[in-house]
Order: structure tokens, then sequence, then C-alpha cells
């Protein structure tokens, strides 16, 4: 018999679009939609940049909001300049660390077995690592395309899962780089039968394995999606409140 489902989730990452006159604000409005997304069962994640995470923090502290980082460096300490410790995040009250990135993949270089190596230091810190995979080619043909997107995410999925301990949570963003700001989801069943083949490539793990669905995702996407994702990780769509309140209801009613 088939596992039940995971717990629905839908998050945003603020990337570097706001300043600080702007985040904290927005995570002010996250916070007021705990009871919201509280009451209709949905997990609220939000990943503001490094600088506010411990005002975040403070704020989110009375709710059950998710505090997320957007990148983390793989080893705990140690004379890495410039990077940021596993151990420092799970001290500011990180839960959810965003890895691998198109963008940190396409402009810093970074592959997956550095990708799987900061999955490894996120969990053995107690947090959950957010890798997101991706194709970054699109086939002109349905069934190819499916194809050559589960060959693509095959290795980073793979990566990952040999990197975390088995009884560790993961959750999966599934992007595909060439969706990733374009004015439309990629489509709908392509989506769909990349995700069941990712789940199936996942086979059974102790640990709860989320699959999320990214890639200019918005209003009305997660219910054409539900049948191969947990959840949403939104774009600039969700750094306007009211939008991030909509999907949370959609997120419900699916």
């Amino acid at each position: 018999m088939a596992s039940a489902r995971p717990t629905r989730i839908v998050g945003t990452s603020l990337k570097m679009y706001f300043d600080l006159s702007k985040t904290l604000p927005y995570i002010q409005g996250v916070a007021e939609l705990d009871a919201h997304a509280k009451a209709l069962g949905i997990g609220l994640f939000v990943i503001p940049d490094f600088i506010t995470i411990l005002e975040a923090q403070r704020i989110l502290s009375k709710t059950t909001v998710m505090l997320g980082a957007q990148d983390v460096f793989w080893e705990d300490s140690g004379a890495y300049t410039g990077e940021v410790s596993p151990v420092v995040l799970k001290q500011a009250g990180v839960k959810i660390i965003e890895i691998g990135h198109a963008e940190r993949r396409r402009i810093f270089g970074e592959n997956d077995a550095q990708v799987a190596q900061k999955a490894a230091a996120a969990s053995r810190n107690g947090m959950i690592p957010l890798v997101c995979i991706g194709e970054k080619s699109h086939g002109s043909i349905a069934s190819a395309a499916v194809g050559m997107a589960i060959e693509e995410c095959r290795p980073q999925v793979m990566s990952v899962l040999a990197a975390v301990p088995d009884e560790a949570e993961v959750i999966l963003a599934y992007e595909p780089v060439w969706a990733i700001g374009a004015k439309e989801p990629a489509d709908a069943d392509h989506v769909v039968a990349v995700t069941k083949e990712i789940r199936r490539m996942i086979g059974v793990r102790k640990g709860v394995t989320r699959i999320l669905y990214g890639g200019s995702a918005g209003p009305g996407t997660f219910a054409k999606l539900a049948d191969g994702v947990d959840g949403l990780f939104l774009g600039r769509f969700a750094h306007d409140i009211t939008n991030l309140k909509q999907v949370i209801t959609e997120l419900s009613e699916a």
C-alpha cells in the first residue's frame, strides 16, 4: 500500500529583491499568515537574506512559519572567508536551507557534488535541505522532454540522497531552468510526469521527502500539479502578501 503524502507546504525566497526597509515588514506579513495556514493545515516557510535572519527569527518566534536561509557552506567551521556556517544558521533559528538554485549553479559554478555536501551539512546540523533540481533544456516533443528532464534530474537527486541520512527530511524543489522567470509555468502534464518519476526514483525513505514545484508558479498552478507535488516554491508573485495568502488557500482546496 502506498504511503500517505506529507503535509503540503508553500514558501518563497526573497533573493536580493528587498532591502532592509522592505524585508522586515514583509516577514511581519508572513507571520500574520500563520493562523490562516495552520487553520488550513498548510506548512509555510520564508527565506530572507542573511542579514535579516536574526530579526526575522524574532518576528516569527511565536509562529509555526519555518525560517530559511539562501545558502550554506559544507563545513561547520574554519578558514572559509565569506561563507556561512550551518552551525551558526542553526543557532540563529534557521530550519530550512535552500541549496543548489539554478542561479548558483550558473553564476557560481556549483555542481552536484557541492550541492550534496551542503545538503549533508544542513541535515547534520538538524536543518532541512531544500534542494533545487531541474533540467536546463526543454525538448519540443512532450514524451522526449519528460525523458530528458528525468535523466538530467537523476544525478541531482541521487547525489543528495546518497549524502544525507535515510531518516533525514528532504525537500526537492523541481524548477525547470527554462521556466524560471518565465511568464507561464511549465506545462502541467510535463511537471506531473517528471515529479511522479522523481518520486519513484526516490523510493522508500524513512525521512519525509517532499517535492515542490517552482518556476513561475502562481495562482491556479497547484491544482494542476497536485498529483505530482506536495507544494510550491514561489518566486516574485509571492512577494505580495495577498498573493501568498491566495496560494495557501488554493493548496488546501486542491
